[in-house]
């Protein structure tokens, strides 16, 4: 899957999930992420932010470093 198509998905998840506020927010995406995307997904997005994360939602991008470091 493209990096591109991962981000416009991660930030879907975020938009969601934003509504919460940023501290409900930032686990509820980090947990959808964990129980629905299959790991080579969560490889590419790792590796996305390895590279800068470009494109992300801060509170994306804060609950997939969340993940990054659990893994």
């Amino acid at each position: 899957m493209s990096p591109d198509r991962l981000i416009y998905m991660a930030n879907q998840i975020g938009t969601f999930f934003r509504s919460q506020g940023h501290d409900k927010a930032v686990p509820g995406i980090a947990e959808h992420i964990k129980k629905f995307w299959d790991p080579r997904m969560k490889r590419a997005i790792f590796a996305h932010i390895d590279t800068g994360g470009a494109g992300l939602d801060s509170n994306v991008r804060e609950a997939l470093e969340t993940l990054k470091k659990a893994a």
